[in-house]
Parts: C-alpha cells; sequence; structure tokens
C-alpha cells in the first residue's frame, strides 16, 4: 500500500503563490495615476472589445491584469454588487471600499481553499468630489488589499515601472501629464530590455475618472482626442480640450 503524498501547509501556499505570481507577470501592465480632475487608466492593449479597463458604478471603475476570463467573472460580479446595493439602499452607498472587501473575500477564499488560484491583480478606485477623496486600491491574487495613493502598476516589470513612475509622477499634474508619463513608462516594458517603445494610440486602452463630470464619471479616450492628448505640444500652444460629452 502507497503512503499518500503530503505537501506542508507553508509550501502548499508558497507554490500557489508562485503560479499565480508567474501568470500575471506574463500580463502587460497597467497603470493607474491621479491628476488633477480625477484618476487616470492605461494599459497597452489592441483589441476594443475584450477591455482590461471598465467601469463599476457611478464614480468607480476597475482595472486588471492576469487571465481575462477570471478578471472579466471579478468585474461582472462587482456590477452586480454595485447595482444591487445601490438599489437595495442608495447610490451613495456603493463605495471603492466595500466593493474592495467583497473581491478581497472573494479572491483570499479561493486562494486557500481552492486547488488553482486565481491569476489576477485588481484595482478598485473612486473618484471623490475633490483630490483628497479619491480612493484606489489594489488587491493581490491572494486577497491582500493596499490602500494606494497617487500611482499604481501592475502586471509584468510592476517594480521596475514603479520606480519610473515615482520619479516622473508628482501631485497636481494635468491629464496631459500623467498620460504622456504612462505611456512613456509602459513604452519600456520590454523583455528584451530594449530602448523604449512609442506606443501608437490605436494600441492603447485609456479612460479616466473625471470628477468634472456630473455623476457617471468613467469615460473612454480614443480617436482623434487620445491622439491630441499624447502629442508634445510647444509652450505657445493652447491646451486640449477636456474630455467632454459629445
Amino acid at each position: 500500500m502507497s503512503m499518500p503524498f503530503y505537501v506542508s501547509p507553508e509550501q502548499l501556499m508558497k507554490d500557489r503563490a508562485d503560479y499565480a505570481r508567474k501568470g500575471i507577470a506574463r500580463g502587460r501592465s497597467v497603470v493607474v495615476l491621479q491628476y488633477d480632475d480625477g484618476i487616470a487608466f492605461a494599459t497597452e492593449n489592441a483589441s476594443r472589445a475584450l477591455h482590461k479597463i471598465s467601469e463599476i458604478y457611478d464614480r468607480i471603475a476597475f482595472a486588471a491584469v492576469g487571465k481575462y476570463n477570471e478578471f472579466e467573472n471579478l468585474r461582472v460580479a462587482g456590477v452586480r454588487y454595485a447595482d444591487l446595493r445601490g438599489y437595495s439602499y442608495d447610490r451613495e452607498d456603493v463605495t471603492a471600499r466595500g466593493l474592495a472587501n467583497a473581491y478581497a473575500q472573494t479572491l483570499g477564499t479561493v486562494f486557500t481553499t481552492e486547488s488553482k488560484p486565481l491569476e489576477v491583480e485588481l484595482v478598485v478606485a473612486e473618484v471623490g468630489r475633490e483630490p483628497a477623496g479619491d480612493q484606489v486600491y489594489r488587491l493581490s491574487y491572494d486577497g491582500s488589499v493596499a490602500d494606494e495613493h497617487g500611482y499604481v502598476v501592475m502586471g509584468g516589470q510592476a517594480d521596475r515601472l514603479g520606480g519610473l513612475l515615482a520619479t516622473g509622477w508628482r501631485p497636481g499634474m494635468s491629464l496631459r501629464e500623467v498620460l504622456r508619463l504612462a505611456v512613456d513608462v509602459l513604452g519600456t516594458a520590454s523583455d528584451d530590455g530594449g530602448e523604449t517603445r512609442t506606443i501608437p494610440a490605436q494600441q492603447l486602452e485609456v479612460a479616466v475618472l473625471d470628477r468634472t463630470r456630473p455623476r457617471r464619471t468613467f469615460r473612454r479616450l480614443t480617436g482623434a482626442l487620445l491622439e491630441d492628448l499624447l502629442t508634445p505640444v510647444d509652450a505657445g500652444d493652447p491646451p486640449a480640450a477636456a474630455p467632454h460629452d459629445d
């Protein structure tokens, strides 16, 4: 009779964590930055249908890296949670902190009880009426939550790209400034460590939570507006128009 195969709990948790980290590192990075009028999200994504950045509720957005089918299921669950809570109580009762706690419970339960952890990393962000009211939460595959300020990087080479953002980001930056910083940082994320790439606007997925909008603050930036925001301007040129409804 063969002896049952035994793995210590410490080794089992370590193996699961390593597995999840490797899966997340294969994904292209997502950058989240606060700016003077809201929160900006940017990633390299050529798909027009498979989004890594999405709206959850009036003032809340969701960004993710990792396996698409896994974080898409989490996004849908977040939308249902927000809709149910807003309908049952009040729209103001739907907060990024409550949503982050719900995601943390799901991720933590799967990590400790299932044979395979979710290969995802998430950011849940809520734009406030004033910059001091912005909330940005980063959630890891094991359910741990971090309250972030200023900027966040997820995905492959997150530590190195975070160092680049630390040297370039400052409070009160404009939308044009944070988007150019984000795209420059994303352009350095290459496996061969070569020169910085110039990522065309058509290969980018960019969105903002714009605090100047009355209720639904989420807005995708595409086409001519995004190209204009990413184009360097001379000192004498007029600034780009702010995002607005058509």
